[in-house]
C-alpha cells in the first residue's frame, strides 16, 4: 500500500484545513487508518484513526471537538478535516494504515504498516 497525503500549508489560528491521504491498491478497506504529527524538536504524536468501515473514530484528547477524521473506501481515501487550528498544531502530519490495529491499539504507531510522507500544517499566531 502507498499513501500520498495532501492539503497541508500554511493558515492563521483559528482556520481550518482539510487533509487527504490517497492509498493505492484494492485492499483500503482492510486497513485501519491513521493520522499522526511530528513538530520540530518533538516525538511522533497520535492526532485520529478510523476503523475499516468508519464506524469507529479515536482522537487525541489536543484535537478532539477540533478534527474530524473520515474515510472514503471508494476512493481508496482518508480525510482529516481540522478546525479552530492553533498554533500548537503546527506539524508534519503523516497518514498511517495498520492491518492489525484493533481499538484499544489505535494510537501506537508503532503497530501501523505504511506510512505516508507527510503533509506541512503550518499554523500562525
Amino acid at each position: 500500500v502507498q499513501l500520498q497525503a495532501s492539503g497541508g500549508g500554511l493558515v492563521q489560528a483559528g482556520g481550518s484545513l482539510r487533509l487527504s491521504c490517497a492509498a493505492s491498491g484494492r485492499t483500503f478497506s482492510r486497513y485501519v487508518m491513521g493520522w499522526f504529527r511530528q513538530a520540530p524538536g518533538k516525538e511522533r504524536e497520535f492526532v485520529a484513526a478510523i476503523s475499516r468501515n468508519g464506524g469507529t473514530t479515536y482522537y487525541a484528547d489536543s484535537v478532539k471537538g477540533r478534527f474530524t477524521v473520515s474515510r472514503d473506501n471508494a476512493k481508496n481515501t482518508v480525510y482529516l478535516q481540522m478546525n479552530s487550528l492553533k498554533p500548537e498544531d503546527t506539524a508534519v502530519y503523516r497518514c498511517a494504515a495498520g492491518s492489525r490495529i484493533i481499538i484499544t491499539t489505535m494510537k501506537m504507531g508503532g503497530l501501523y504498516d505504511y506510512w505516508g510522507q507527510g503533509t506541512q500544517v503550518t499554523v500562525s499566531s
